[in-house]
């Protein structure tokens, strides 16, 4: 519910049946539910109507899902999007991230698990503080959701700013898989263990690999953790 309308989802995908289970589930759970099955008329419905969330199928006939979701963003459309691929591939996911896309899932999934990422992508993200955070060179307001490394401003999806938000409350000291886990999805059992790694892999992709000093850094075995100072040149992990 967003206050205390239903919420409206758009639903994009070819398969027939994997379309007709997604709109009856959606609708049996107190969604409202537009659809489409081709990348060129997800598009327009997309950019014609207001939506909540928008569940995007990479594999689309007449255009993509990548290019759906980049669309989308470049005419500053900032409705969240939840993209679906049924292939586990890294690179193909993270792509999909780097357009625009808040959140992925691979095929097959579970129905409470789709609820969960919708809610996760859809739910206000509450600021702990009012006051901008630094850490090294990076700058956090989380009042306006922008990011800065240097005089360089970083553009993040909201699951990647809850990202970083944690780990720059966190700054210097290790956060284990679980809080992190837990503060983007919730405390959801079906959240697949390499979700976190390809989202941390995203946000390095925006807020490290530019950059000659990289910030996050991996603790193996336990989690991730912000440097409070730049890494040593040539040290990488």
């Amino acid at each position: 519910m967003v206050d205390g309308k239903p919420m409206r989802v758009l639903v994009i995908e070819d398969e027939v049946r994997m379309l007709e289970l997604l709109q009856k589930g959606l609708y049996e759970s107190g969604y409202t539910v537009m659809t489409a099955s081709d990348g060129e008329t997800g598009l327009a419905t997309a950019l014609a109507h207001e939506f909540d969330a928008i569940l995007l199928d990479i594999g689309l006939p007449c255009r993509d899902g990548h290019s759906v979701a980049q669309a989308l963003r470049e005419r500053k459309r900032a409705t969240p999007i939840l993209m679906v691929t049924a292939h586990d591939a890294e690179d193909d996911i993270i792509r999909g991230l780097d357009l625009g896309a808040d959140d992925y899932m691979t095929k097959p999934f579970s129905f409470p698990e789709l609820i969960a990422r919708l809610q996760s992508i859809t739910r206000p993200q509450r600021a702990e503080s009012t006051i901008k955070i630094e850490a090294a060179d990076l700058v956090v307001d989380p009042v306006r959701h922008l990011v800065t490394r240097g005089d360089a401003s970083v553009e993040l999806t909201r699951t990647e700013f809850a990202l970083l938000g944690r780990l720059v409350r966190s700054a210097g000291n290790c956060v284990s898989r679980q809080s992190l886990t837990e503060c983007i999805w919730g405390a959801d059992p079906e959240v697949s263990p390499g979700a976190l790694d390809v989202l941390v892999s995203a946000l390095r992709r925006k807020l490290d690999a530019p950059f000659k000093h990289k910030l996050i850094r991996t603790v193996r075995g336990e989690g991730y953790a912000l440097r409070v100072q730049p890494a040593s040149a040539g040290r990488t992990d």
